[in-house]
């Protein structure tokens, strides 16, 4: 954001060039701050009213309708139990594509689930992605298993989404 000096100084580099003498903005340091808070309340205004779930909650819903214990959930996608807590624990926490897709495979979501958990964490699935697609195949032909997929990733020779081979 240009600071008020520099406004002024561009208010008045622009009436000389036009030439307006009747030009009345006049720009000084309580008029900025006014902007500043007007600026600052839309942002946040904007931000109340476009914010979606977290990935936190957005995975923990999943979870939570499963009915199945978190243990067997993060077994299932691979992932050991202190980087799970991490995840539980930590809302702002933001787990790597691969380990929020490996967690949808575990809660085996379907494709528009899988869209939405991505979605609260940042990520997509790529059509012009060859991981992507890999993945969206398996979703679609409903192969949850972590070690099928990684197979399928493999023959493509790309890496696994999680540790387990």
């Amino acid at each position: 954001m240009l600071n008020p000096e520099i406004l002024i100084e561009l208010q008045k580099y622009v009436e000389e060039r036009l030439e307006i003498e009747s030009f009345s903005l006049k720009l000084n340091e309580s008029s900025f701050d006014l902007f500043q808070e007007v600026q600052h309340s839309e942002i946040d205004n904007f931000i109340k009213t476009k914010r979606k779930p977290t990935l936190n909650q957005v995975l923990f819903n999943f979870i939570d309708s499963t009915g199945v214990k978190d243990s067997i959930i993060y077994k299932r996608a691979g992932i050991d139990r202190r980087h799970f807590s991490k995840i539980r624990t930590n809302p702002n926490y933001q787990p790597r594509k691969n380990t929020t897709i490996a967690l949808a495979l575990a809660l085996e979501l379907t494709k528009e689930d899988t869209d939405e958990l991505l979605g609260s964490a940042g990520y997509s699935l790529s059509d012009s992605d060859t991981n992507d697609l890999v993945i969206q195949y398996c979703l679609e032909k409903k192969i949850y298993d972590i070690n099928l997929v990684n197979q399928a990733l493999d023959h493509f020779d790309l890496d696994p989404l999680t540790g387990l081979h």
